[in-house]
């Protein structure tokens, strides 16, 4: 019994200390998803690159905090910032109400728009529920993608859920689904850009209703964490100020991407 409450009691002092660090900035651990291009994913030699990646490190030295980065799946990603293992998510993570009851986020930093994406020879010509009655549609899982399409389309097509982008991507280019949800620069990098894909997108560009998605991307903290979160809040600020936000979101985007 002793060595229980021993061991108990140190536990929640490493919880405390890695609390107190993490607030302080001493090495603010990051964590994110991928692959999910343009936003984040490895280089061939493993390194991780894109959008939020390349933002994340400009904000942290910025911000003068010492960051690394940690891979976690989706599911797992705000269980994982809940138990310490990381302070800070920064993957593509839409700012909703309902994950605002559990979490803090930053500012907004890309408000990028939903779009539908079909092959190029498909009889889909519009995302309504009479075209889509049938259809297999593709997401990524626990999304709000994934929220907009079960709750708009879920009784007439086939709600196929998937754990990252690139799954969705294979199972389109391979003819098992009809369509794919995604945020737009996403289906942009994966099935429009490249030379060897033939798709095409329907429909107008989604960032209506807020009910399904939010207020753009943030970082989410845990809810203590607002001496944290008011740090890159700031960094955040001074690098749309100084030019370097434009400069890393050119680098990944193109002016009809719609994500400012």
């Amino acid at each position: 019994m002793k060595k229980l409450i021993t061991t108990t009691l140190i536990g929640a002092a490493l919880c405390a200390t890695a609390g107190t660090a993490a607030a302080r900035g001493d090495n603010v651990r990051i964590g994110t998803n991928v692959p999910y291009v343009p936003m984040e994913y490895q280089n061939p030699d493993g390194s991780l690159t894109g959008f939020d990646i390349d933002l994340g490190n400009a904000l942290c030295k910025q911000a003068k905090l010492e960051c690394s980065w940690t891979e976690q799946s989706w599911n797992g990603i705000i269980p994982g910032l809940k138990a310490r293992k990381f302070d800070a998510i920064m993957s593509s993570m839409t700012i909703t109400k309902e994950r605002s009851k559990q979490l803090l986020f930053s500012d907004p930093y890309i408000v990028p728009p939903s779009a539908w994406f079909v092959p190029d020879d498909s009889d889909i010509d519009a995302p309504t529920k009479a075209s889509l009655k049938g259809k297999d549609i593709g997401v990524q899982r626990g999304t709000v993608q994934d929220d907009y399409v079960t709750d708009m389309f879920g009784d007439e097509a086939t709600i196929k859920r998937y754990a990252n982008a690139d799954d969705v991507i294979v199972d389109m280019d391979t003819g098992r689904l009809d369509a794919a949800f995604f945020d737009f620069p996403t289906g942009l990098s994966g099935l429009l850009e490249p030379e060897d894909k033939n798709y095409k997108t329907i429909g107008k560009k989604l960032t209506e209703p807020k009910k399904y998605f939010g207020d753009g991307f943030g970082i989410a903290f845990r809810q203590r964490d607002k001496d944290l979160a008011a740090k890159f809040n700031k960094a955040l600020a001074e690098l749309k100020e100084d030019g370097t936000y434009d400069k890393i979101y050119d680098k990944y985007f193109h002016s009809e991407d719609g994500a400012r």
